[in-house]
């Protein structure tokens, strides 16, 4: 059958019936018709179709991913973040449902997938991280797939600029985001690859692009604004795509259909949408924009205090922090921009749909961004909307020089990403990328390993290290199966931060709080279940881990001074290591 295109009255253009018409005029610059999201095959099997260069970038990307492995495979985890990704897929696998059994706030398709995996790879940070890296691969694909467009050069200068901003903020933990986010960006190829197939694939494609749009939502609720933008954009357009689209969605959102069942429609709304769009943003969000002179979240602050070894020339961290919210602003704006005068002043071709797609999505995902602006979100955000700057500008130089070689444009483009990614963003993108590399290499002390049984978890403190482990071999010498434990920080007034990975470490044990991930105006609010909770437990495991946070937020503030009481009245310490980095409690007899 012969291919088809974007080829419908287009709002933002003029319609075209020729995917190869070049409209910029550059005799270099045209549409790779090989590549998988234009309808080809993506050029992987036959020499006579560069199967040898695309290979050849795929196997760089592959490599520039391999170097740091070792180090993040021993990185430092977050012991919330990472502890609940490890914890919460084990108490899905027992019975327990998000929202009703424990605070979950987003959704419940990547707690469903990974316990699933553990259930085959086994209860081990290993496998955490090892599925963390397949998300983290399923991102970087994708942007490979999408650039492809302008040539195996150009994908694999985006895919290898996006490593240093994918692999570096927080490591190989398996985070709902990134899998949201791989998911999201895979449904797009498939949507623009829709465009330009027909008949059968056609429907295929569009199907496809509608469950993995599906899953995407099932991962993280709030990329139905990335979603929506691109599906908005082709409903409007193609009304064929609208019911294979539409039956697509509803088959990957099965994990949503089985959660709301479970946890009934109110509870899965409140733990989803209420909780941490309304009720926690005046305990997380970070000033916007950030503060030029000093760092405003917790975490990067006690990142910063002993910073890793990077003497090449740039910005303080504040500063870039500073200078990055603006930028993702400016630079997810200009690719939409840019994507709609491309498709207005002359015929659409496949690239401009492809840019306009990817463009959509790095807005749609702006409030990840804007809700709180640390490098963490930040490089959320910008690992889509930065690498994909080398297409961009390959399109600006493109109408500049019309005659210019595409391979020096793309060159060209690539050497001005990586320039600006290292004037803008090097303290967290290429110095981390060479901090993991180091820890691998053994040049940097790998973090200090916190060890129970076969599980095991690594804090990047000594005295944190010293404390939780005498913690926890008290825990492991005087607990019974079946006791129910809690895990907090040392005043439960500021419930800032939990050091979940305890629980992981304890699988007999049964938590005794409904927040297990601790969170201000949650946990700590007045009239909350914690001193209930508090009431409950056998043994309670107070850190210090935390106890310098400072934002300027609601998370300063003291709430309820009642769980507090209830330990002084109920509960007797067992001990005090490393001068409070943790305490443990027993209920008195």
């Amino acid at each position: 059958m012969a291919r088809t295109v974007d080829s419908t009255p287009d709002v933002l253009g003029p319609a075209t019936s020729d995917a190869a018409t070049d409209a910029g005029g550059s005799r270099g610059v045209r549409d790779d018709v090989t590549a998988f999201v234009l309808g080809g095959s993506g050029g992987l099997r036959r020499r006579a179709a560069g199967a040898a260069g695309t290979w050849a970038g795929l196997a760089l990307v592959g490599m520039l991913v391999a170097i740091p492995l070792r180090g993040l495979y021993r990185f430092t985890g977050g012991t919330m973040e990472e502890g609940f990704m490890l914890y919460f897929p084990e108490r899905v696998a027992r019975g327990d449902v998000p929202n009703v059994d424990f605070l979950h706030l987003y959704g419940p398709g990547s707690l469903h997938v990974l316990a699933g995996w553990y259930g085959i790879f086994g209860h081990h940070l290993a496998a955490e991280r090892t599925f963390g890296l397949l998300q983290h691969l399923g991102i970087l694909l994708a942007l490979f797939t999408l650039a492809r467009a302008w040539g195996r050069l150009a994908a694999t200068i985006v895919a290898s600029l996006a490593v240093f901003y994918v692999l570096t903020p927080i490591a190989l933990t398996a985070m709902a985001w990134n899998g949201g986010l791989a998911l999201t960006l895979w449904s797009t190829v498939f949507a623009v690859r829709a465009l330009h197939v027909d008949g059968v694939r056609r429907r295929r494609a569009w199907v496809v692009a509608g469950v993995l749009a599906g899953l995407a939502v099932t991962y993280r609720p709030d990329l139905v604004v990335a979603l929506g933008l691109v599906y908005g954009w082709l409903l409007w357009r193609h009304a064929d795509c609208r019911r294979p689209v539409l039956a697509g969605a509803v088959v990957g959102l099965v994990p949503m259909w089985v959660h709301l069942a479970l946890a009934g429609p109110v509870r899965a709304f409140e733990g989803m949408v209420l909780d941490p769009v309304f009720r926690l943003r005046a305990g997380r969000e970070l000033p916007r924009p950030p503060s030029w002179d000093r760092l405003d979240g917790g975490l990067q602050a006690v990142a910063e205090e002993i910073p890793p070894w990077w003497r090449l020339p740039h910005l303080s961290a504040p500063q870039t922090i500073f200078c990055w919210f603006f930028l993702m602003l400016l630079v997810a704006a200009g690719l939409l921009a840019l994507a709609i005068l491309l498709r207005r002043r002359s015929e659409p071709t496949g690239r401009s749909t492809v840019l306009l797609a990817t463009a959509l999505v790095a807005v749609g995902i702006l409030p990840q961004g804007l809700q709180r602006p640390d490098s963490a979100h930040l490089l959320w955000v910008t690992c889509v909307s930065f690498p994909f700057l080398v297409p961009a500008v390959v399109e600006l130089l493109a109408r500049w020089w019309p005659r210019a070689d595409a391979r020096r444009l793309v060159v060209a483009a690539g050497s001005f990403a990586v320039l600006f990614t290292f004037t803008f963003t090097a303290l967290f993108t290429f110095r981390y990328y060479l901090l993991h590399t180091r820890i691998g290499l053994g040049q940097v002390p790998s973090p200090f390993k916190v060890q129970r049984d076969d599980r095991y978890f690594y804090l990047g403190d000594v005295r944190a290290f010293e404390g939780v482990q005498a913690a926890v071999d008290e825990l492991d010498r005087r607990a019974q199966p079946g006791d129910r434990l809690l895990v907090g920080p040392s005043d439960l007034r500021r419930t800032w931060y939990s050091d979940v990975f305890i629980y992981w470490l304890f699988p007999e044990l049964e938590p005794a709080t409904y927040f297990i991930e601790m969170d201000p105006g949650l946990a700590n609010a007045e009239g909350s279940s914690l001193a209930d909770d508090v009431a409950s437990a056998d043994w309670v495991i107070l850190t210090g881990l935390w106890d310098g946070w400072m934002e300027p937020n609601a998370s300063m503030e003291f709430g309820s001074d009642r769980p507090n009481q209830v330990l002084r009245e109920r509960f007797c310490e067992i001990g005090n290591y490393a001068d409070g980095q943790a305490v443990l409690y027993q209920r008195c007899r």
